[in-house]
């Protein structure tokens, strides 16, 4: 009962991290979304039409909403991480009986909040723009969950591995950024030469937002199962090295 309660509270502990901040986590990712879709949308939405009849800024919802899940996912976790190492205060959860298990149940739980608190957020705004329909929602809600806990337990590891901001910062800009931008937000990949959709399906990131927004469309690059398989496959093997890490305390027990 103990492991339980412990991993619950600092599940809480966690969400409260970032919500007493709100305005900076939440609201700041919206406003940029916007910025993204007001630009975007109107630039091209009398120039391009994807599938077929769908419109550029309805096509845009989708992948904004979840390029903001998943960025937001990641920085959740590697932030709380990261600070919590240069600061100190990592101890104090280190001298609790939580198991690695409670320690990871906590901290992407915590980033899955986050992930889909923005995403609603980024879609309630956007959705004034243009609406898209659901065709399948329950492929919308298994990516935007699936999604989220990728990044978060991406964010995860990259905070254990990370020894100060720098550091951080280059798994983000270098890594998360690109594989995010390069996965069909703002384009679907059937535009693209053959070359570079080829090298576009070697990008997880793309299947992620592929088969999320299959779930407004019903119409994707990829079939929505390949998605599911690939994605899940790629959750399973991050968790397990995420997991690992903590049950030996990389760069967090001396």
């Amino acid at each position: 009962m103990m492991a339980v309660t412990g991993w619950r509270a600092l599940l809480y502990k966690e969400t409260l991290r970032f919500w007493k901040v709100g305005f900076q986590t939440v609201g700041a990712p919206v406003l940029t979304a916007l910025l993204y879709l007001m630009v975007f949308g109107h630039v091209l939405e009398d120039h391009v039409k994807v599938y077929g009849t769908v419109g550029y800024t309805a096509f845009l919802v989708p992948g904004l909403v979840m390029m903001s899940v998943l960025q937001n996912a990641f920085a959740n976790s590697s932030s709380s991480i990261i600070q919590s190492k240069i600061m100190g205060n990592l101890v104090f959860v280190l001298l609790t009986p939580l198991s690695h298990w409670g320690w990871f149940f906590a901290y992407v739980g915590s980033s899955v909040i986050r992930g889909l608190a923005v995403g609603l957020g980024v879609f309630a705004v956007t959705v004034l723009f243009a609406q898209p329909s659901f065709v399948a929602p329950v492929w919308i809600l298994v990516f935007a969950l699936l999604g989220s806990a990728m990044l978060g337990t991406l964010g995860l590891i990259a905070g254990l591995w990370a020894e100060k901001f720098d550091q951080m910062a280059v798994f983000q800009n270098f890594l998360i950024m690109p594989m995010t931008f390069l996965s069909g937000v703002f384009y679907s990949i059937s535009s693209l030469p053959p070359f570079w959709q080829n090298v576009s399906h070697l990008n997880p990131f793309f299947y992620m937002i592929d088969g999320f927004r299959y779930g407004f469309f019903g119409v994707s690059d990829a079939s929505p199962w390949l998605s599911l398989g690939i994605v899940g496959i790629a959750w399973l093997v991050v968790s397990a090295i995420a997991v690992h890490l903590l049950r030996i305390g990389y760069k967090i027990r001396g």
